[in-house]
């Protein structure tokens, strides 16, 4: 049976982030945390995380179709 809630360390090394970057996205409401009842400590939906993911993953490839490119400045 799989995890329904994930930890603040386990979003951060499915995600390639820091801890610290998955409680600024909590605090931005881009996540919703939940709190564990014992400890009080931060829980993620699973479903969330993956909702997150396909966000991101969307964002990536509509700026790739749209032809949006890094714009390479040279100083002199």
């Amino acid at each position: 049976m799989p995890k329904k809630f994930l930890t603040v360390k386990e979003v951060s090394e499915l995600m390639g982030v820091t801890p610290l970057t998955v409680r600024n996205w909590d605090q931005k409401g881009k996540l919703v945390a939940y709190r564990h009842p014992a400890n009080n400590y931060r829980l993620y939906k699973t479903e969330d995380i993956e909702g997150l993911m396909r966000n991101i993953e969307q964002s990536k490839t509509s700026r790739r179709q749209s032809g949006v490119k890094k714009l390479k400045v040279e100083v002199y």
